[in-house]
C-alpha cells in the first residue's frame, strides 16, 4: 500500500520564501536594514510561506487545529495558521483499484483453489475516512481477502467456476456493509482468476472429452436411425411402382460409367429383371464412340 505523504512545500510557498528572503538581504546588503529587522523579516517569509498550502483538484486535505479536527480544505490553494494548524494527509477521492487474492482457500466440497480478485473503490466522505479508520487502503484489503475466503467456503467449485459473477456480487455487497460507515463505497468487484490443482483440471478436461465424445456417438445414431427410416420409406414406394425402381437401377448405371476407367459390378439377377444388359451395351457403345471420333478426326485432317 502507499504511505501517506505530506506536501511540506509547494511552487507557490516555495516562491514567496525566496522572494521575501531575497528582499530581506538585499535590504540588509545595502544596510537598509539591521540584523534583527533581518531576522524578523526571514522569519515573516517563513511564516507567510508555509500558511500557504494546494490540493489538486482530486484531493481534500484535513486540517487538525491543536490535534482536533478543524475541517476539510481544497481542492486549490487555501490557507492555515502554522503552529497551531497542521495538515494530517491529503485523501484521494478519485476511484481506486485494490488486488487481493485468496490462496489454497477450500471450497464447500473440499477442493482447494486460488482465487485473484479486484476491487474498485472510491472515499465518498472524507472526514468519515479520516476520521473513522486509521489506514483505510490496507483495511479495505484485508476486509476483501476475508469475504472472499468466507465466500469460497460456501461454494462448491462447480458453481465459483460457473457463477463468477454471482460471487462477484456477493463480495461487493459484503464489502459496502463494512466500508460504508467508514465514508467509503466499493462500486465494482471483479474475479480475474481461478487456478484449481492441475489433476482436478485434467480430470476435468478428460469428462469434458469424454462427453463430447458421447454426444458425437448419439449425434452419429440419431442420423443412422433418420437414414433408416428414410432407405425404409424409399423401399416402400419402390415396391408399390416396379418402373420407379427400374429407372432408378438404369440411372445409377449410366452414373457409374460416366466415370472413366470405371468398372461396375451388378448381380446378374438385376440383370434380368431391369434389362440392364442392353443398357449396359448400349452405354458402353457410346463410349466407345466417343473414344473413336477424335481419332477419325485426326486422320480425316491428316488427308
Amino acid at each position: 500500500m502507499k504511505a501517506i505523504t505530506k506536501k511540506m512545500w509547494n511552487p507557490i510557498s516555495a516562491t514567496v520564501m525566496i522572494t521575501t528572503s531575497a528582499i530581506s538581504i538585499a535590504l540588509y546588503y545595502f544596510d537598509l536594514i539591521g540584523p534583527q529587522l533581518l531576522a524578523f523579516l526571514l522569519l515573516v517569509s517563513l511564516f507567510i510561506a508555509r500558511s500557504i498550502h494546494i490540493a489538486d483538484q482530486w484531493e481534500k486535505a484535513v486540517v487538525l487545529r491543536m490535534g482536533k479536527f478543524q475541517g476539510l480544505k481544497g481542492p486549490g490553494i487555501f490557507f492555515i495558521i502554522p503552529i497551531l494548524d497542521q495538515i494530517d494527509k491529503y485523501i484521494d477521492q478519485r476511484v481506486r483499484v485494490t488486488d487481493f487474492k485468496a490462496e489454497q482457500t477450500l471450497t464447500k466440497d473440499t477442493v482447494p483453489v486460488n482465487v485473484d480478485a479486484v476491487v474498485y473503490w472510491t472515499v465518498w466522505d472524507v472526514e468519515k475516512a479520516a476520521l473513522e479508520v486509521q489506514e483505510y487502503e490496507v483495511a479495505i484489503f484485508y476486509i476483501a481477502q476475508t469475504g472472499l475466503r468466507d465466500i469460497i467456503g460456501k461454494h462448491e467449485l462447480a458453481d465459483i467456476l460457473q457463477e463468477r459473477d454471482k460471487i462477484a456480487e456477493d463480495l461487493q455487497k459484503v464489502l459496502d456493509e463494512n466500508t460504508n460507515p467508514w465514508g467509503i463505497t466499493c462500486q465494482t468487484v471483479g474475479i480475474k482468476d481461478i487456478i484449481i490443482p492441475q489433476g482436478l483440471a485434467d480430470a476435468m478436461s478428460k469428462e469434458a472429452q469424454a462427453e463430447r465424445e458421447r454426444r458425437a456417438r448419439v449425434i452419429l445414431g440419431t442420423a443412422e436411425t433418420e437414414i433408416a427410416h428414410k432407405f425404409s420409406e424409399a423401399s416402400e414406394q419402390y415396391k408399390k411402382n416396379p418402373v420407379a425402381l427400374h429407372l432408378r437401377g438404369m440411372n445409377m448405371l449410366f452414373e457409374g460409367l460416366k466415370e472413366k476407367g470405371s468398372m461396375v459390378i451388378v448381380p446378374s439377377s438385376a440383370l434380368d429383371s431391369m434389362n440392364l444388359g442392353a443398357t449396359g451395351g448400349l452405354v458402353s457403345l457410346a463410349k466407345a464412340n466417343e473414344l473413336e471420333e477424335p481419332k477419325n478426326r485426326m486422320v480425316d485432317s491428316a488427308e
